[in-house]
């Protein structure tokens, strides 16, 4: 039974059924790659951004230690400057804080990438569990209409061909016998 599907006709059910399989076979790999195409898209954005916030806190901590570096120079100066010291260290604790929160951010936002990413492969795990699980479906019932169908229709088709050569044994008028006389112009080839 070589490639059952070319000997199909366009008015056959099952042909239509194996047309519509195959565009949802196109349709779910194009949206697999879009998805695919998405996540590519997050990733390096994210890995832009990140690239971006590193120089930012190495700057930000050079900045802490050279504020550290003032408050302890005007702590020698004098009490007129531990006024001014106080505000350079709060400034300090300030530089502190944002860069702990910049930390954080970069954090949550590489759980977030994560979370993306696994979410993204669930996805595509599912979409191919039901490429799988549709082409078990129609071979299922490619195959049940083929037995049920299909092979029936052949025989009886075949039983239908022997009944009627049969009849036209049975009603065909009988031969002549060949010790018969045939008038002349039975007897003319021409």
């Amino acid at each position: 039974m070589p490639f059952l599907a070319l000997q199909m006709r366009t008015s056959d059910p099952a042909f239509w059924v194996l047309v519509i399989v195959a565009v949802s076979f196109v349709v779910i790999a194009v949206a697999m790659v879009m998805i695919a195409v998405v996540v590519g898209r997050v990733a390096r954005a994210v890995v832009s951004v990140e690239r971006k916030v590193e120089p930012l806190l190495e700057r930000i901590g050079a900045l802490a230690e050279q504020v550290r570096g003032i408050a302890a120079q005007g702590k020698e100066v004098g009490e007129q400057l531990g006024v001014m010291s106080g505000h350079l260290s709060t400034a300090t604790m300030h530089f502190s804080e944002s860069m702990a929160l910049v930390r954080d951010e970069v954090r949550e936002l590489k759980e977030v990438v994560g979370l993306s990413t696994e979410t993204a492969r669930e996805k595509v795990a599912m979409i191919s569990r039901s490429i799988d699980e549709t082409h078990a479906q129609l071979m299922t019932t490619t195959n049940f209409v083929t037995s049920k169908i299909v092979s029936p229709a052949r025989e009886i088709a075949a039983i239908m061909a022997g009944i009627r050569r049969g009849l036209e044994v049975l009603l065909s008028p009988a031969p002549k016998q060949i010790n018969e006389t045939y008038a002349e112009e039975e007897m003319f080839i021409g």
